[in-house]
């Protein structure tokens, strides 16, 4: 085997090796938290040696930023990004549309992310006051944009997007409640379509797009 092929390959086992670590990771601290989590639980649902886990991470902490870099990674890159073409009915149905098959698809991500929020982001500080802020700023002008030509309702455009986070993050962040409420065991095929085509609708009227 030459060198770029062992290359490849190692550089293959370890990118499975540490999604693999992540994925036990993020479970263990859904269900014990940061501070009941311990890098022994994450080897042992990861089904690995614990001197496997320190290999590729140096300590708990570092897991943990891990985990929530890869969190941020699926969120920046599902989120939809709304364009100013679009026009206010067509970004509002983008960006629910994404948010919610976040929350089927990758339920683990949001309810990690909604911890760490709830729990002071402390691990989430520099992400939330620089991007996020930045972010949410710029949907927000654009929004007043088509607000003040028109084009939509006249609604405060921040606690739109604070509404369309909520509800659609909801059905990842609180799945067991909605779960035994609906009294099924997990979500079905047509839910993810059907909570999109509701949410989208109740949005776009309450915004006077439809």
């Amino acid at each position: 085997m030459n060198v770029a092929k062992k290359e490849s390959k190692q550089g293959t086992i370890r990118a499975l090796s540490e999604a693999k670590i992540l994925e036990a990771a993020q479970e263990e601290f859904i269900l014990q938290g940061f501070k009941g989590a311990t890098v022994q639980s994450i080897a042992d649902r990861a089904g690995l040696p614990k001197a496997n886990i320190l290999y590729y991470f140096k300590n708990k902490d570092n897991i943990y930023h891990a985990v929530l870099e890869r969190t941020l990674d699926m969120w920046d890159e599902g989120i939809g990004d709304i364009d100013p073409q679009d026009g206010p009915a067509a970004a509002i149905e983008k960006f629910i549309a994404s948010k919610v098959r976040m929350s089927f698809q990758h339920p683990g991500a949001s309810k990690i992310y909604a911890m760490e929020i709830i729990q002071g982001a402390q691990h989430l500080k520099d992400f939330a006051r620089t991007y996020l802020r930045k972010w949410v700023r710029e949907k927000a002008a654009l929004f007043q944009h088509w607000i003040d030509s028109g084009q939509m309702a006249d609604i405060n455009p921040y606690h739109l997007i604070f509404a369309i986070w909520s509800t659609t993050q909801h059905y990842a962040d609180f799945e067991t409640q909605i779960l035994t409420v609906m009294n099924q065991a997990d979500y079905e095929e047509e839910d993810e379509q059907q909570v999109i085509a509701f949410l989208t609708d109740f949005v776009l009227r309450g915004c006077g797009l439809k």
